[in-house]
């Protein structure tokens, strides 16, 4: 289960003083202020707004779009999981020093569809898993 986002906080994730991970996100902490201080710490910040999301199907096609996957994707669990484990389709100038994923509404997907949101959160943690001890880590909040 994932664990809420340790003091102090986001802060100590950009700095790498807390690891990377998947973490809940303090429900006092808003998206715009996680990100703008994603930006500042020289991270990607990427949204995945989950509100209406209920099902596999919903969830993957609003991964593909906020998240913004190339045309290659194939709307399934083991795409997802290449698309995270690549990350080379997030063609950007520079090199960031991590990458932060917040999804948005977790709680709604979660609750619309427990067994995907499980499968879901499982292919976020390989992912971060995969990043870990690399140039720029993946973390993952669940807003």
């Amino acid at each position: 289960m994932t664990g809420l986002l340790p003091a102090p906080g986001l802060p100590a994730v950009l700095q790498g003083s807390t690891p990377p991970g998947v973490y809940r996100l303090p429900p006092t902490d808003a998206p715009s202020d996680v990100m703008a201080l994603a930006a500042r710490a020289d991270w990607k910040g990427a949204r995945l707004r989950l509100d209406g999301v209920h099902d596999k199907t919903a969830f993957l096609a609003r991964c593909a779009a906020d998240l913004d996957f190339p045309d290659w994707f194939g709307h399934n669990w083991d795409a997802l999981a290449d698309c995270l484990t690549d990350l080379s389709w997030w063609r950007e100038t520079g090199h960031p020093r991590g990458v932060l994923l917040l999804a948005e509404d977790w709680d709604t997907f979660r609750k619309g569809a427990p067994a995907d949101a499980r499968t879901a959160e499982a292919i976020l943690g390989e992912a971060v898993d995969f990043w870990a001890g690399k140039d720029a880590p993946l973390t993952v909040l669940l807003g």
